[in-house]
């Protein structure tokens, strides 16, 4: 399990803040952490409460190109993250699509998906 280099977590941070307050008014917090060559992306939601603890969203699997991240959808269910595939129909993507994905299902926007 190889460590996503610093370079490669700060251009992550940055590109999914851009997202986040450009397409995601519905999380008032996007937190990004980091086990190995995973980064998983947990949010608040802006109808919470103020304390509300951060929800997981999705596992970004780091494959050594900035433009390609592999995607694993978090699951209430069973409170687990499985490998899934992203609108595109692809397992891997840009992290944009990753977030647009998992915040399109947990903030019910469907239109994310057709854009």
């Amino acid at each position: 399990m190889a460590k996503i280099p610093d370079a490669a977590r700060v251009a992550l941070e940055q590109r999914l803040h851009t997202r986040h307050t450009g397409r995601w008014p519905g999380l008032r917090t996007l937190t990004v952490r980091y086990r190995g060559d995973f980064a998983y992306l947990d949010a608040t939601f802006t109808d919470e409460d103020d304390d509300a603890e951060p929800y997981p969203l999705c596992r970004l699997r780091y494959t050594g190109q900035p433009d390609l991240w592999g995607f694993a959808i978090y699951l209430d269910s069973n409170a687990t993250y499985e490998d899934s595939f992203l609108p595109t129909g692809q397992p891997a993507g840009t992290p944009e699509q990753a977030l647009d994905c998992a915040c399109g299902l947990y903030l019910a926007d469907p239109t994310t998906w057709t854009q």
